[in-house]
């Protein structure tokens, strides 16, 4: 049986091994829509060269390389199993996975969804909260190889472009907090402080206009509704490299502020990941654990990420049922270009499956609800 609508799964990924670490660098500091830097081509390579060995040193630290495919993987068929349920008319539904700087890549999922059949495909960015860097660059680079691969009429595309306060999503990040909460003594809990953690982005792009810093405010805001706002909060950035400027403050100069200032109980949350990986094992776990034990944090703690949680799965396919049936391209923001955006190649969307016409009808439906 052929496959009638296939996810497309985007994220950066991860190097699965040692061997890959160097080559998933490489790609990283080349990429300019994520890290823009100064002879480029030059000093790229030179900094994956330089960070090689350190990185690999956290790889073997986390067990050898990034599991991120593994939780993906996990994530999109537990998302299938539910959605074969939710969408029977879009049935059968296949997920496949597109990593920008490590295997499985666009191509890799493209050749794979010829292979079965596919007509309709979602892209589906596995990044909650929309960003030109992560979710913008995932998307430019799978019509880029699409069109390389001469499939850029093969199937009729859509996107989910966001999800920063999906109802599933904000409700499986809550559970997480309760969960991690749990870590702490009765007694204590009450005194912790919640640090929501998100991966940084370099200024520049920030001050292009980019929509990240008030989506990941407004998952944050979402999370605290839910937990009646009972604890105190704060929000740091994490991961920034290179010679260039990053958004802050930063998680780990925030937990040595945090020590100075005497606070004991502190509960990091990631909040823009929805797997482990190395920004979690081994920045957080590690490298921020070992910095809060000796700032005085006696109880440093991190919320589990959402991994093989099933409700996490439900919600997922949530998000995938409820595009099918809303009849539109991508959302309602996608089109926006930042204010200070310079690239050609910025809010496409190759194929569409809808009409302008038929959209225009799905929008005023929306409106009138």
């Amino acid at each position: 049986m052929s496959v009638q609508t296939g996810i497309v799964m985007l994220n950066l990924g991860g190097p699965a091994t040692l061997d890959e670490v160097g080559p998933f660098l490489v790609r990283l500091f080349a990429d300019r829509e994520i890290i823009q830097l100064p002879l480029q081509a030059w000093l790229g390579p030179f900094i994956a060269r330089r960070r090689t060995a350190a990185v690999q040193e956290n790889y073997r630290l986390i067990g050898g390389g990034s599991p991120i495919l593994r939780w993906t993987t996990i994530q999109g068929e537990g998302m299938i199993r539910w959605l074969d349920r939710l969408s029977p008319a879009t049935a059968p539904h296949r997920f496949y996975v597109a990593f920008r700087y490590a295997p499985p890549f666009s191509e890799d999922a493209l050749r794979q969804m010829q292979a079965d059949g596919v007509k309709r495909a979602v892209a589906f960015t596995q990044y909650p909260q929309f960003s030109c860097a992560t979710t913008g660059s995932s998307l430019n680079e799978l019509w880029r190889a699409a069109r390389r691969l001469g499939l850029g009429n093969a199937f009729s595309w859509s996107m989910i472009d966001r999800w920063p306060t999906h109802p599933g999503f904000i409700e499986a990040m809550t559970r997480s907090v309760q969960i991690g909460l749990e870590q702490f003594p009765a007694a204590e809990r009450h005194n912790v402080l919640l640090l929501f953690s998100a991966h940084s982005l370099p200024l520049k792009i920030i001050d292009r206009g980019d929509p990240y810093p008030q989506e990941i405010g407004a998952s944050v805001q979402a999370v605290m509704v839910q937990l009646g706002f009972a604890y105190e909060y704060l929000l740091a950035y994490q991961s920034a490299v290179g010679p260039v400027r990053w958004l802050g403050p930063q998680t780990e100069q925030v937990i040595k502020q945090l020590g100075a200032q005497g606070r004991r109980n502190v509960l990091v949350v990631p909040l823009a990941f929805t797997s482990d990986h190395i920004e979690t094992l081994a920045e957080i776990d590690h490298e921020y654990g070992e910095l809060a034990h000796r700032a005085g944090i006696t109880n440093f703690k991190r919320a589990p990420a959402l991994n093989d949680d099933e409700n996490f799965q439900r919600a997922l396919a949530d998000l995938v049922a409820e595009h099918l049936a809303s009849g539109l391209n991508h959302s309602r923001q996608y089109p926006l270009r930042c204010p200070g955006c310079t690239s050609d190649q910025c809010r496409n969307l190759l194929n569409p499956v809808a009409s302008p016409e038929s959209v225009a009808l799905a929008h005023d439906r929306q409106l009138r609800m």
